[in-house]
């Protein structure tokens, strides 16, 4: 679209807001007929107020006269008919005044009513005679009736005057507003003509030899000068345009450079680095790749991550791309066997985005980290932990048992003192003892060998029963122990042993760093393809920087002396739950508590490859 055309446009905007507001205006106007509308219905319900009490004041004085004629039941029935009517109305009356004088009328009316409705109660009597009901219609009845008449016709004509006048100035108000708005926007129209007229000779003209010089110097003409033929904003941008070449010829000299020595650098910093890395653009080519990267993968400049002989690299460029966020591999990506040269050699995969100043895909870089030595390290160290843990738990058997019997006094009787280092021994051996069943059991769920009896199990009873089972515990501690499971939950694929070992770690941790008076919480929900279990305590809380380490082996959160384990009962939890298909995660603020959450399959994924339950 030209720039005429978006002016237009702009102007037709700007012609639109003004109808737009010329439309609101008559809105306004309409509804400020319809306010006056509610203003005359209010003085209609006043009008047919006054009417309603003057009929039924005919009816009551009716009532009265056939009293004093000796037809009593018909009289004293009619007044009673009427009398609610006359009430009614009244009350309408004086809820509804609107104007001045109104209130004072309306007041006066009831005062007459309450005199009216006094004299009404003599001629009622049976006991008075009939003289009596004489004198109380004539004297009293009668002039009130006409007095309470007046009155009513004095605030239906007040309304009446009032809803005359106020139509017309409605009216009035209505055609003037009208007449103003009509003229406002002709004027607007014309004016915005005129002004797009001028607007082709004042702005046009010029604009457009500044877009015939802008087009030279996409084109690659530097060297252009725009000539200044005025000094108004036109000329000054003209001069400003000037300008932005010359600096535009001295930027082009000055990155021309520092991307010659950029290149440079990057080709002789990536050609040293021992891991296999790779750049590529983002349409998945590469640009820069390490040597190792050449060597290993074949990822050499110029090739298509997609030609590849290792698909998985170009779904993790994409992925990353599209998440603007690194992507690590999971599952079975997480470390990649690869043989190079007939030896095994394991590589754990990255891709992390290149973004843009507007934080746009720009590329990715494919990190393939050599992790072969670091899984010979974690092997052995497993094989020397397994071994150590073999070794020890003989010796540290006959240990136990021997001290059992020392505290037994099996042996013979110890004294007070020898009794006390006794038990600590003995405390001591079975702590050395859990330490080393927990190492044994680390070390068969990492390598693969723990056995798992899964089958079918409950969420509720699987909570419920865990959590009655340390009931006890719990009310030791002074702790309250709650359950939140709601019924109808999908079954999940368990080992009951292990996942009751889980629960156990959780509570004993809760237990342990949530004071006496607080609370833990049991709950289970469904998410997804899983059930989501939660422990959650009111205790101490984990600082956040330590929340990513704690399900690693012997850490320990520093600073909480209530720790007195080895650092190994959550690392068995996440073993435990990987086993399971599961995973692991917490939740916590430091001096708020903590929440340890974990997931299981439902029953619904039997088929992934567990079989049938029990084996």
């Amino acid at each position: 679209m030209s720039l005429r055309g978006k002016l237009a446009l702009g102007f037709l905007g700007l012609l639109v807001i003004m109808t737009g507001v010329g439309m609101h205006n008559l809105s306004r106007i309409s509804a400020l007929g319809d306010s006056i509308e509610v203003i005359l219905k209010e003085n209609y319900r006043s009008v047919v107020a006054c009417q309603q009490m003057k009929e039924a004041l005919d009816r009551m004085d009716s009532g009265a006269v056939f009293v004093l004629l000796n037809a009593e039941d018909k009289g004293n029935g009619q007044i009673r008919a009427h009398q609610p009517l006359f009430e009614k109305a009244l009350e309408t009356a004086v809820g509804n005044v609107t104007l001045p004088g109104e209130g004072d009328a309306a007041g006066k009316l009831e005062e007459l009513y309450r005199q009216y409705k006094s004299s009404l109660g003599v001629l009622a009597d049976p006991a008075v005679g009939r003289e009596a009901r004489r004198k109380a219609y004539f004297e009293g009845l009668l002039p009130l009736f006409q007095q309470m008449k007046e009155k009513a016709d004095a605030i239906e004509r007040m309304n009446q005057r009032n809803m005359v006048e106020m139509d017309a100035r409605a009216k009035r108000l209505a055609a003037s507003v009208r007449r103003q708005t009509y003229l406002m926007l002709v004027a607007s129209v014309l004016l915005a003509a005129v002004f797009l007229f001028l607007t082709g000779r004042w702005i046009l003209r010029p604009i457009r030899r500044l877009i015939s010089s802008a087009e030279e110097i996409r084109a690659g003409k530097l060297d252009l000068v725009i000539p200044v033929a005025s000094r108004d904003e036109i000329g000054r941008l003209s001069e400003a345009f000037n300008e932005m070449t010359a600096s535009l010829r001295e930027f082009r000299r000055a990155e021309q450079a520092k991307l010659l020595r950029s290149q440079r650098s990057t080709q002789q910093a990536f050609a040293s680095l021992p891991d296999a890395v790779a750049v590529l653009t983002a349409e998945g080519e590469v640009e820069v790749a390490t040597g190792a990267a050449v060597e290993m993968f074949g990822l050499r400049p110029g090739a298509r991550v997609r030609d590849a002989a290792f698909p998985w690299m170009a779904d993790m460029a994409a992925e990353a791309l599209s998440k603007g966020c690194p992507v690590d591999g999971e599952g079975e990506l997480a470390v990649i066997q690869h043989f190079v040269r007939n030896e095994e050699r394991f590589f754990r995969p990255q891709a992390v985005p290149i973004l843009d100043s507007l934080r746009g895909p720009a590329g990715v870089v494919l990190v393939l980290r050599d992790v072969t030595l670091q899984r010979q390290q974690d092997e052995m160290k497993r094989s020397v932990i397994d071994t150590v843990s073999h070794q020890l738990k003989t010796p540290l058997t006959s240990i136990r048992m021997a001290l059992h019997l020392l505290v037994e006094e099996k042996v013979g009787k110890l004294g007070p003192k020898q009794a006390e280092l006794a038990a600590a021994a003995s405390e001591d051996a079975d702590r050395l003892h859990g330490i080393i069943e927990s190492l044994l059991d680390i070390g068969h769920l990492e390598s693969g060998r723990a056995n798992l009896d899964l089958r079918p199990a409950s969420p509720r009873e699987l909570v419920a029963g865990n959590a009655d089972s340390n009931r006890k515990r719990a009310r030791e501690a002074g702790v309250e122990l709650s359950v939140d499971v709601p019924a109808g939950l999908p079954d999940v694929w368990v080992d009951p042993a292990r996942i009751a070992h889980v629960f156990e770690n959780l509570l004993s941790n809760a237990l342990k760093y949530t004071p006496p008076g607080g609370s833990v919480a049991f709950s289970a929900r469904e998410e997804g393809e899983a059930v989501r279990f939660a422990v959650s305590d009111t205790g101490v809380g984990i600082p956040r920087q330590y929340l990513p380490h704690i399900f690693e082996p012997f850490f320990r959160v520093p600073g909480q002396e209530r720790s007195t384990g080895a650092g190994l009962g959550l690392a068995i939890v996440r073993d435990i739950v990987t086993v399971h298909g599961g995973t692991v995660g917490a939740e916590s603020r430091e001096g708020a508590g903590c929440t340890i959450f974990f997931s299981l399959p439902k029953v619904g994924r039997a088929d992934d490859g567990r079989g049938e339950p029990g084996k």
